[in-house]
């Protein structure tokens, strides 16, 4: 099977994806501030699982136009049914990690009836004090973040990703991160940005569809999935040991073979698995 790309026309412009395999639907959505390369190494698991693996590239990032205003994540939302309209897909699982997860809740908040069921890895579940912790901490200085001398600020990067990966990801692919997150045409920090104003303890409680919560261990909001599955306990929940916010190369086939069994649950059954834990 040879990777599948091409361009949608979005509410912001074109959106810009990737995709391969037949099967159940699964829309990948990416952490901020990568792209739908984030999926690299789960695109071809996936499909050879039966999957129909679709990454997005959210506007902005990547090569999918950005919007001309500050985006919010409900923004970022309406760039996915523009996808699933070009390729003829009426709906599908919708799977996002970090930002991407929050994504994926406004999909199917703004978009019921084009979500079969979701996949939330690490959820962005934070509090007032939290929030407001990163407005006023982190978020300033990747507003401030911007081209150096002698290229300074991809050394930057590449000493913060590799710092994430605590030797766990070769160079080669810390690079790639690097050229992701400085490859889009939307500002560093909108992600981000959008990321700590969405409200998901508001959106979540909400939500009627089937759901997998994933987390593993030595992700850095790990702590977060705690407090998710108390405000969802009826979420099925599965959480892979170690790695980090780098799991879907750090753990491909593992990380694969659960998102596709449940893929292909929902496919069959169209409903919630109550005892849904990861196997296939």
């Amino acid at each position: 099977m040879n990777m599948r790309r091409g361009y949608a026309d979005g509410p912001f412009g074109q959106v810009h994806y990737q995709r391969l395999g037949s099967g159940m639907p699964v829309v990948l959505l990416h952490q901020a501030p990568m792209t739908s390369g984030q999926f690299d190494r789960v695109y071809a698991p996936l499909a050879a699982r039966s999957v129909h693996a679709i990454g997005i590239d959210l506007p902005g990032f990547g090569a999918s136009d950005p919007t001309d205003f500050t985006p919010r994540v409900e923004d970022y939302a309406r760039a996915v049914p523009s996808v699933l309209d070009a390729l003829g897909i009426a709906t599908a699982v919708v799977a996002g990690h970090h930002t991407g997860a929050l994504i994926a809740v406004e999909v199917a908040a703004q978009f019921a009836d084009r979500v079969a069921a979701l996949v939330l890895h690490g959820p962005l579940l934070t509090t007032e004090e939290e929030r407001q912790a990163w407005l006023t901490g982190r978020h300033l200085w990747e507003m401030q973040f911007g081209a150096l001398p002698h290229g300074e600020h991809f050394q930057q990067l590449f000493r913060l990703r590799e710092g994430f990966a605590a030797g766990s990801i070769k160079p080669e692919r810390i690079s790639q991160y690097v050229v992701q997150a400085q490859s889009g045409r939307g500002r560093y920090w909108y992600g981000h940005h959008a990321a700590y104003q969405y409200r998901l303890d508001l959106s979540l409680p909400r939500i009627a569809h089937p759901t997998l919560l994933l987390s593993n261990t030595g992700d850095m909001i790990h702590h977060l999935a705690a407090r998710t599955r108390a405000l969802r306990p009826d979420f099925s929940y599965v959480e892979l040991g170690g790695g980090g916010i780098d799991i879907v190369d750090q753990q491909p086939d593992t990380w694969s073979t659960i998102v596709s069994a449940y893929a292909r649950r929902i496919d069959e059954t169209r409903q919630e698995p109550s005892t849904f834990n990861g196997e296939a």
